[in-house]
């Protein structure tokens, strides 16, 4: 019996067994997590099946002091917060969970699909042979700037803060001003207070996947500014450690993804 379920409709009559059963188009599989797209009278589901990770996974997180992440509570938790906190995010329609033993613990996590979107990965691919517009860039930045800042001053890290977990619905650009949401957090942590090297984490890989898609040091600059919410000087002055530690975190993981390119070259 699940120790925990929760579904809306179209799945209020659905089994625990049943959800975890439930077949469609995969998009990820590996050996504890699986997910499928499914559809329900026109309308897209992702489903996030996890099965207990194992003793041995839970161990080894654990030798070099990182929180295994044991099922879907991580990331429905998280986006909860998230709409608490007014962040645009994915919607749940589906939750369960069942089995006290972390090691073998299953769960699940379903979620509606966000329709006419755009990773900003994507988006600005091109932007270094055609930029876009001034407005247009000011706004992303911005409005990335903005939710990053929030999750960080609310104590949350994401840990794979990169754009394509940004996901901005098309058609807003047609409106006041762009919507973006977050997406991704199976992985996400909250805390009272987030730890300096967490906010350096999550800081370096959105700069690391940034790093080539022509931003100015103007650019930078109006991040820095925003994301400390103090001036350029202070934020140089006081938090010239961070963002060292920033730039090197963002260096380093790209020296890395450039190595992992070129082997996959040479093998090809």
């Amino acid at each position: 019996m699940a120790s925990q379920l929760c579904l809306s409709a179209p799945f209020t009559k659905t089994s625990f067994n049943e959800v975890m059963a439930l077949d469609g188009q995969v998009f990820r599989q590996c050996a504890n997590r699986r997910v499928v797209r499914i559809e329900r009278d026109g309308q897209g589901y992702f489903i996030k099946t996890h099965q207990g990770v194992g003793w041995r996974e839970i161990l080894k997180n654990l030798l070099t002091l990182r929180l295994p992440v044991l099922g879907a509570s991580n990331e429905y938790h998280a986006i909860k917060r998230l709409h608490a906190l007014g962040i645009a995010t994915m919607d749940i329609v589906g939750y369960g969970k069942r089995g006290v033993n972390p090691a073998t613990q299953q769960s699940f996590i379903i979620t509606k699909e966000l329709s006419n979107i755009i990773s900003l990965e994507t988006l600005c691919a091109t932007w270094g042979e055609k930029p876009p517009s001034f407005a247009l860039k000011q706004q992303l930045l911005d409005k990335v700037t903005a939710i990053t800042k929030q999750l960080h001053d609310n104590g949350i890290n994401h840990r794979d803060l990169y754009l394509c977990h940004f996901i901005l619905d098309k058609s807003s650009l047609e409106q006041s001003g762009p919507t973006i949401y977050l997406i991704d957090l199976h992985r996400a942590q909250q805390r009272q207070c987030l730890p300096l090297r967490w906010r350096v984490k999550d800081v370096g890989g959105l700069y690391f996947s940034a790093l080539h898609i022509g931003l100015t040091k103007r650019d930078c600059f109006r991040f820095m500014k925003r994301y400390t919410g103090k001036s350029l000087r202070r934020t140089l002055y006081e938090d010239v450690a961070f963002w060292r530690a920033v730039a090197s975190r963002a260096l380093k993981l790209d020296n890395e993804f450039q190595q992992t390119l070129a082997a996959h070259g040479r093998l090809a």
